[in-house]
């Protein structure tokens, strides 16, 4: 039987990619830091506990070798070298990457969005072969590069696929952009604003589809970089519209030409100017991939366990990466309604 790793596997992504190698007839070894279980896992699925930095244990969990290593979790230059000192006791990797690596051909990119006119203007879908940020340490995006390509340095000697994640949603993220509309129904308001005419487009990934992605990529072994995104990418307005009617309300949308109007007003977690949507054509060329669901059809899942959740915790509680990502506030009320005031005296 294949044998797999899978590196933070209690995650987001980590659960039903566990799920699906193990459909897939892997024998897999779920690791994370708190080494628990999926309640959708077999039986056979072994959980185990794992520090991620602590390369003794990791060594030691792939002992004699396995098939196949799965790393949700791998951010520096330095989880690169762990994963190339395995080479000889893993057969092939896949390692989970972002979009967040790609610039415009003007040089900009995430990294440049609080800049004036930083904003990535792509002229349509990215591809895998569009422009990218040079390698360093100094943002996320450069360190995600520099990863990538030590991991493809490696060829042969550990086959790794890379696959860059776009807008990851689904049940147990850690920084869920649907809490933007989900919460703000629960504390009963009715009215948002929304920047750039609610048009913004940032196309979500499902971890469905990203755990697919991952279970084609494990059974055709390569050194390549794919894109991993759904199919379908809704503007922030039709995501709203969506989640309103899922949670059976209605909400008054006020549209705003042009960027958000105040520092806390009207910008959300997909709020972009121009759209950011993946190319999705490599990944069905190279591993006949075909989207598992879409985001339309996974969002009530996203919805459900939200809505659970901020049952039982507070968002700053049940949500603390969220907190701590979005810096400037996503739930200023006080200042919305100062601007919406503002506006309702201006008309």
């Amino acid at each position: 039987m294949r044998t797999a790793l899978v590196i933070g596997a209690a995650g987001q992504i980590g659960r039903p990619t566990v799920r699906a190698l193990a459909a897939d007839g892997w024998e897999v070894t779920a690791a994370s830091r708190g080494g628990g279980r999926d309640a959708g896992w077999p039986d056979r699925v072994r959980a185990v506990r794992l520090d991620r930095e602590d390369d003794a244990a990791l060594t030691e969990l792939v002992g004699d070798g396995v098939d196949l290593v799965v790393d949700m979790v791998a951010f520096t230059r330095e989880h690169g070298r762990q994963l190339a000192n395995l080479s000889g006791r893993v057969g092939s990797a896949v390692v989970i990457s972002s979009g967040a690596v790609y610039e415009d051909e003007e040089g900009r990119s995430f990294d440049t969005q609080a800049e004036p006119d930083g904003w990535p203007r792509y002229p349509g879908p990215v591809k895998e072969t569009d422009r990218t940020l040079a390698p360093g340490d100094a943002t996320y995006g450069t360190r995600k590069v520099r990863l990538e390509r030590d991991l493809l340095a490696l060829g042969e000697a550990l086959p790794t696929t890379l696959l860059r994640a776009s807008a990851v949603h689904g049940p147990y993220c850690r920084t869920p952009r649907e809490l933007y509309f989900v919460k703000r129904i629960f504390d009963g308001r009715r009215r948002r604003v929304l920047a750039f005419d609610g048009e913004s487009r940032f196309n979500p990934a499902s971890a469905r589809n990203l755990a697919e992605l991952v279970r084609l990529a494990a059974a055709r072994p390569g050194s390549r970089v794919l894109n991993g995104a759904d199919p379908d990418c809704p503007t922030v307005a039709e995501i709203g519209t969506m989640i309103d009617a899922l949670m059976g309300v209605e909400t008054e949308t006020v549209l705003v030409p042009g960027p958000p109007p105040a520092e806390t007003v009207g910008d959300t977690p997909w709020s972009l100017p121009y759209p950011f949507v993946f190319d999705m054509s490599a990944a069905e060329r190279e591993l006949g991939y075909k989207p598992v669901t879409t985001y339309a059809d996974a969002l009530p899942e996203t919805v459900e366990w939200l809505t659970a959740r901020l049952r039982e915790h507070d968002w700053e509680t049940g949500f603390p990466k969220m907190v701590a990502s979005y810096t400037t506030g996503l739930f200023d009320y006080a200042a919305e309604d100062v601007w919406l005031a503002s506006r309702a005296a201006q008309l």
